[in-house]
């Protein structure tokens, strides 16, 4: 009845191992650490940069804790902040602007751990520290681009339809297309009317010329808003996470503005580095036909823009955008037919339909790949465009100096661009001592209610107390352990929650306890009791614990920031709440108690009945072996009752004994031992049809309590 097999007590003892190994890690803290990375395309991070900090910091007495090359940046780790920022301030004037210096912290947990996969928990920015921005969308550049690429596809499109036009011009918010004649005029608006739905046209003549006027519609404007802060998200998470900062916070905040936090950097000048890194990319052609010369001198032809090409010398490129960096799905580093390093594009099926027609129509001359940083624009490559490219793959090849700038190409692409330029419009840094003190006072408050729960709950139902102690422990245990495996992000209110959790999981023992005690005093054997105690409160601890784990969830799926990371932990922990209440309690509860055969005491504390009125008195859980009154008498001693009453019950059971009516007799004994009278409704019910046919006046009196 009460015994688990062997398989149940295996899973106890997995979880709890696993449970302690993945919750480990969190004990061993972090230390202050120094990141390089690479700030250019072209500068490198490998064992030759590794060997040059190495020895920069050892000639300048700088001890170092630790220094490794992990994901394309070298990591110093140093025993105090003091240090820290000391060897950052030399390696910053040692390395100069080819290579990002910025302050970290880094987990201490053994290598062993880590090997197994055992990591510390992320923690957010209001308890490890960090930079936090705020990014606005500058829809205004938005609109400019939009138009700029409606520009484009207006050009194409009165191209392939033959019809003349005199210029495509875009003035603020409109772009306007010339027409030197009306027909040509009316001809274009019926074409361009039905084509381009997001456009509104207007038509109007100036001079002896027909003008076109094209406005974007105000639906158009609000759902390209959405749509660029959308894929502004999804290319700054890409960005921040490829480029090496765990366990960044980017999100939608309001209609039109982004929060960026970046938990364990301390530097805000790293912060804005990692940001401006997400640039936009565009594919222009190459002009060759132009004078190079007269455009250093600096008449700059019409039309053109010049630029430095990477690892080659000046290059004029037409301004026209033919492709961007939204059209492309996917990019990897490999090699050319010349096994020279390479980078293979994938582009979605409209990228891949303009690139065809954009190579068939430039053989032979040079297409441009423009990475667009903050005030920065430099050509990535400019390869000769040989054969019609179909099929959406692309190969970028020539120019690359090595696998490791093919890489890093390949990265900036696959990152994606900006659907639209974001400015700073706030920014604020939480240091790492203000991030201790949180994590300090929010440990401090789940342990002291902790200890406060379990000393309560270990007083009042003595050894099943230990036992739901020891459950509660185990869960706080696993649920550290799935935060740690599923690497989330533990912020201040997810501490919060993780103190909910220790009120909230001892409420299922304390159900069970209780029902255990119902059964007992129902006169029911303890074996029994236990049995049913487990049973009957398995339900509605499952009702309580999913209806708060469908607010939970709603929490989650609706909520941002702060309610998320409390949502995660509120639900984490009322799943291990509800196994280590129900399977691992009675996992030791039947090994306490379950092979023993004659349990004669429950030790789950002492048991209270009401009596009449306010009155109370003291209930004991062990039952009579006999159903005597005489015997119910002399086992209660514990009862307080009057002798007077004591007389009454056993002259009373006498008169009954005459009359041959056991039913009544083991009801007025249970009654005098201190029992429930409900427990004997049923016997009573059934022989009272017995009394009333041998029409014997019954005898039975009532027993008056004080």
């Amino acid at each position: 009845m009460n015994r688990y097999p062997f398989w149940k007590y295996l899973i106890i003892a997995v979880s709890l191992i696993l449970g302690f190994l993945y919750t480990l890690p969190n004990f061993f803290g972090e230390s202050p650490a120094v990141q390089i990375s690479p700030s250019k395309i072209s500068a490198q991070a490998d064992t030759a940069l590794l060997q040059r900090i190495e020895d920069t910091l050892t000639k300048n007495s700088i001890g170092i804790d630790g220094l490794f090359l992990e994901e394309g940046s070298i990591k110093v780790r140093f025993e105090d902040t003091d240090t820290q920022i000391k060897a950052k301030d030399l390696l910053q004037t040692t390395f100069g602007d080819d290579y990002m210096i910025a302050l970290n912290l880094l987990p201490n947990s053994p290598q062993w751990l880590t090997e197994l996969g055992a990591l510390p928990m992320y923690l957010g920015l209001d308890l490890r520290g960090g930079v936090h921005f705020m990014l606005e969308v500058d829809m205004e550049g938005a609109i400019s681009n939009a138009l700029e690429r409606y520009s484009s596809d207006i050009r194409g499109t009165l191209r392939e339809d033959r019809i003349a036009y005199a210029g495509v011009e875009k003035f603020g918010e409109t772009l306007t297309v010339k027409f030197r004649d009306t027909e040509s005029s009316k001809q274009a608006f019926e074409i361009l009317k039905s084509t381009y739905e997001d456009l509104h046209f207007k038509e109007s003549q100036v001079g002896d010329r027909s003008h076109l006027t094209a406005t974007i519609k105000q639906e158009t404007l609000i759902q390209m808003q959405d749509s660029a802060v959308q894929q502004n998200i999804t290319t700054l998470r890409n960005r921040v996470n490829e480029l090496g900062v765990a366990e960044p916070i980017i999100q939608k905040a309001g209609a039109d503005r982004v929060i960026v936090q970046l938990p364990g950097v301390q530097d805000t000048a790293r912060a804005k580095e990692i940001l401006g890194r997400t640039a936009t990319l565009e594919i222009r052609m190459v002009d060759d036909e132009r004078d190079l010369d007269a455009a250093l001198r600096g008449r700059v032809p019409f039309g053109t823009e010049l630029y430095e090409e990477r690892g080659g010398g000046p290059i004029l490129v037409k301004k026209q955008v033919l492709l961007t960096g939204e059209r492309i799905t996917d990019a990897q580093p490999g090699f050319n037919e010349d096994n020279q390093p390479a980078v293979h594009i994938r582009l979605d099926n409209n990228g891949a339909q303009i690139f065809k027609k954009l190579t068939r129509e430039n053989v032979g001359r040079r297409m441009a790949i423009l990475l667009i940083e903050r005030n920065l624009t430099e050509v990535v490559t400019a390869p000769v465009i040989r054969e019609e490219i179909g099929g959406g793959r692309v190969q970028i090849s020539g120019g690359f100096m090595s696998t490791t700038e093919a890489r890093d190409v390949a990265l900036l692409l696959r990152a994606g661009a900006l659907a639209a330029p974001m400015d700073i419009i706030e920014e604020r840094t939480v240091g790492p001592s203000l991030g201790a003190d949180n994590i300090t006072r929010g440990f401090n408050s789940t342990l002291y209610g902790f200890l406060a729960v379990a000393l309560f709950i270990a007083m009042y139902y003595m050894s099943f107390g230990v036992i739901s102690v020891l459950a509660l422990s185990m869960n706080l245990l696993l649920l550290v352990g799935l935060l740690s495996i599923l690497q989330a992000t533990l912020t201040l209110p997810g501490m919060a929650a993780l103190a909910l959790t220790v009120g909230m999981a001892i409420d299922a023992n304390v159900l069970i306890n209780e029902r255990i005690r119902d059964e007992l005093r129902a006169g029911v054997s303890p074996q029994m009791a236990i049995n049913a105690g487990y049973e009957r409160a398995t339900g509605t601890i499952l009702d309580s614990n999913i209806t708060t784990l469908i607010a939970g969830i709603a929490l989650f799926a609706f909520g941002s920031g702060p309610v998320k990371g409390f949502a995660v932990v509120l639900c984490l922990g009322i799943l291990t709440s509800v196994f280590t209440a129900i399977f691992v309690s009675r996992g030791m509860v039947n090994f306490m108690y379950g092979s023993r055969r004659k349990l004669d005491v429950v030790p789950i504390g002492k048991i209270w009945i009401p009596e009449s009125g306010s009155a109370k008195r003291q209930f004991s859980y062990e039952m009579p072996v006999s159903g005597s009154a005489e015997s119910a008498l002399t086992r209660n001693d514990a009862n307080t009752i009057d002798e007077t009453e004591i007389q009454e019950a056993v002259t009373e059971k006498d008169e009954l004994a005459e009359n041959h009516d056991p039913g009544v007799i083991q009801e007025k004994a249970f009654l005098v031992s201190g029992g429930d009278k409900s427990s004997t409704d049923t016997t009573v019910a059934q022989k009272k049809t017995a009394r009333t046919r041998s029409k014997r006046k019954p005898v039975a009196k009532k027993i008056k309590k004080k």
